[in-house]
């Protein structure tokens, strides 16, 4: 069983699963391997690995920004699943999960990147650029493999395109909590919860919430209704400078884990 589907059985009626968001290669390569390790030992159920893309559509400044220093930093596709394959080398075991743009998978090679993301030790990944419609060719190279390609669905998708969604995707929806980029918010959407309710009555796949969880406080508040809790943009802003980036990335994931369980 892929560990995507070990973790949320394992997780069911209990508590939701904390997911952050790390963009691979930021601040810095050695930094970002040691983040990594970091997100699990500070409670991490899932951990989302960004890859870098010169146009990230759907990512806001923060993101943005690091996916910029990113690259600056020599990254590449090859290099994320580089990463990947040494953290499981060295002891990382929860579910990782490859988030980037369709460009590079496609120019990678849609069945060599499955065949090479699996071997590296990756469960998942997710394009957000890719709607469901047009990626039979990534499911078909990914479901080769047992990689499990998660689709993200938005607030104003309709009842009919939920239930192709949950159809399609593997492991678990990632409901984008609100219509537009990646970013942190003081405040919680309204009608997230809602959103939520609505979703379930078409799917039993779990349903994990991204898009401007900002802190604690609001992580503890979507645990209430939701399979997962995705924090992105909040923990990258945290990790600032190289060297600091470590034990401030700990100490907030450290809040963000006792807010959930």
């Amino acid at each position: 069983m892929n560990r995507i589907d070990e973790t949320f059985n394992a997780l069911k009626n209990k508590r939701a699963a904390l997911m952050p968001y790390l963009p691979l290669g930021f601040p810095n390569i050695q930094t970002s391997r040691e983040l990594i390790r970091v997100a699990q030992d500070a409670g991490a159920d899932i951990l989302e690995l960004g890859v870098p893309f010169s146009d990230p559509l759907a990512d806001g400044p923060v993101i943005q920004h690091a996916t910029q220093v990113a690259l600056g930093n020599g990254m590449t596709l090859k290099k994320c699943l580089d990463l990947v394959q040494d953290a499981r080398a060295n002891g990382v075991t929860i579910p990782l999960v490859l988030m980037g743009y369709y460009n590079p998978i496609l120019q990678y090679g849609l069945k060599k990147f499955a065949r090479d993301a699996v071997e590296a030790g990756a469960d998942g990944v997710i394009v957000p650029d890719l709607p469901v419609e047009e990626a039979d060719a990534l499911q078909d190279a990914a479901r080769e493999v047992e990689l499990h390609v998660v689709f993200l669905a938005a607030p104003t998708s309709s009842d009919e395109r939920l239930k192709k969604i949950s159809k399609a995707t593997r492991g678990f929806i990632y409901l984008v909590s609100l219509t537009g980029v990646t970013g942190a918010r003081n405040d919680l959407p309204e009608g997230i919860a809602a959103f939520v309710t609505r979703t379930r009555v078409v799917t039993d796949k779990p349903l994990c919430v991204g898009f401007g969880i900002s802190n604690a406080e609001n992580a503890k508040r979507v645990a209430h209704f939701a399979d997962g809790v995705i924090v992105g943009s909040a923990l990258v802003s945290k990790i600032g400078e190289p060297e600091n980036a470590v034990e401030s990335a700990r100490g907030f994931l450290a809040e963000l884990r006792e807010a959930v369980k």
